[in-house]
């Protein structure tokens, strides 16, 4: 019978079956996809074959996994020759940023509309927190508000604490399968307590010492919306590791440099020193963001190109 992924915990999944049954599930033997080498085979959101195992005990075994529609990719922690899927079949994904306690970089955040872009992920930004912000928080999300909208992006004001900004997410997140994620401590739990009262997620301060927020999730978790539609909580991401791409191509996974990749003089520009570069002209004249430029190429300079034997 055909099931839907909800969580991973490594060597269990639970599953949902279309009947709606709710199923604990092992794999059997390797999956192999698309030679993908990743750490996690199945990742919640996929669409799998499931055979019963106990009756009683509610287990199976899953045969099979579906072609995915899309999925979003980071490298391994542990493994850099290995990817760790984060999550499967959807259709968009809401990142949580905040501008203080703790601050989210805005080079994170660019990473993380990258992969959105190499996977054709619509990507919504949520600066929550917005009851703490005093006149340079709010001066700085009106600032990245105009950047992001610019180049395609629903940018959100939001104060989940107080509700504030939560009627504008529920909407653009009715009957869409959305991935959520951000780091730790920017209020992705305390979201999914404000629409979901009854799982008392668990919670944390973010850390006094490092100003960084404490895990609170340890394995990503899919929702049934009770508005219809469905949510993938993921653990807090502290690195976005990029995968797949090349120096050459990470400009055009930048919106408003896509735009303009034809108008270099040089097929091959790379946008940093050469001559008569539309990218650059862009930039000197404020039609590029100074701050997205700035970390476009702190970004080509962290991409390892791989070299053939």
């Amino acid at each position: 019978m055909k099931a839907l992924v909800y969580k991973s915990t490594g060597s269990w999944y639970i599953v949902k079956t279309e009947a709606g049954r709710v199923l604990n599930a092992r794999i059997k033997g390797v999956f192999k996809i698309d030679g993908l080498t990743s750490t996690n085979p199945i990742a919640v959101g996929d669409e799998v074959d499931v055979e019963m195992e106990n009756e009683l005990e509610d287990t199976g075994t899953i045969t099979n996994i579906y072609d995915r529609r899309n999925y979003v990719a980071r490298l391994s922690p542990h493994n850099k020759n290995k990817h760790h899927i984060i999550s499967s079949n959807l259709d968009q994904s809401l990142l949580f940023a905040t501008l203080k306690d703790p601050k989210t970089s805005t080079g994170f955040i660019d990473r993380f509309l990258i992969a959105c872009e190499m996977y054709h992920l619509p990507a919504i930004i949520v600066f929550n927190k917005a009851d703490t912000y005093g006149k340079k928080e709010l001066d700085r999300f009106a600032e990245l508000k105009a950047i992001y909208e610019a180049i395609g992006y629903t940018v959100i004001l939001a104060s989940v604490q107080k509700g504030t900004g939560l009627d504008a997410i529920k909407t653009l997140m009715h009957d869409k399968t959305t991935l959520l994620s951000g780091h730790s401590g920017v209020g992705k739990s305390t979201f999914i307590n404000a629409i979901f009262p009854e799982l008392d997620l668990r919670t944390q301060e973010v850390s006094d010492w490092s100003g960084k927020g404490l895990h609170t999730t340890t394995f990503a978790e899919m929702f049934d919306l009770p508005f219809g539609g469905k949510i993938i909580d993921t653990p807090g991401i502290r690195e976005l590791g990029l995968v797949d791409i090349t120096k050459q191509e990470l400009s055009g996974y930048f919106p408003e440099m896509n735009a303009l990749l034809n108008n270099c003089k040089y097929n091959n520009c790379m946008h940093t020193n050469e001559l008569d570069c539309a990218i650059k002209d862009a930039v000197n004249d404020s039609t590029i963001s100074i701050d997205r430029y700035a970390n476009y190429l702190k970004i080509l300079d962290t991409i390892e190109e791989k070299t053939w034997s």
